[in-house]
């Protein structure tokens, strides 16, 4: 039986905060602010899977009320959430994802973010897709305060 799952995360940016994309740091002058790492692409396809699988969300598992949590690299919360479908049984077919920033561009480190996803889940980066979108100089993502992920997941 196949299954899809939508995830959406949004994190503020901020000067002299580190900026992780689906496990690489992305070196730039702001970075994500979050309980964790801020991760924002991890965070959704941890979200996608989670609900694709009916299991709940990110925060459900990982909340942020949690000291554990404090600062966690997300590749860690990533993996916890592929051991979950393993237990249930699932297999990941395939993610498709989607970053809104308008500065860094990302493009450069696209095949890194595939490479370390691919290697953290078990899975072959073909089965994984990461696009960057600007929002044309519109709303909080335009003007650079905030960046948002989407992900969009198919398991059986």
């Amino acid at each position: 039986m196949s299954r899809i799952g939508f995830g959406f995360d949004t994190h503020k940016l901020e000067i002299a905060s580190d900026l992780f994309l689906g496990g690489v740091k992305i070196p730039y002058e702001k970075g994500a602010i979050g309980h964790s790492d801020a991760d924002v692409l991890i965070h959704a396809i941890c979200d996608a899977l989670l609900g694709a699988a009916n299991l709940g969300d990110i925060g459900t598992h990982f909340p942020d009320t949690d000291a554990q949590y404090k600062g966690i690299d997300s590749k860690k919360l990533l993996k916890e959430v592929i051991a979950l479908l393993n237990e249930k049984g699932f297999h990941i077919c395939n993610i498709d994802t989607t970053v809104c920033l308008e500065k860094p561009k990302i493009a450069p480190y696209i095949p890194s973010i595939k490479k370390k996803l691919a290697e953290v889940m078990g899975i072959p980066e073909f089965d994984i897709s990461v696009k960057a979108k600007t929002s044309e100089k519109l709303g909080f993502i335009g003007r650079e305060e905030g960046i948002s992920a989407y992900a969009v997941v198919l398991i059986d």
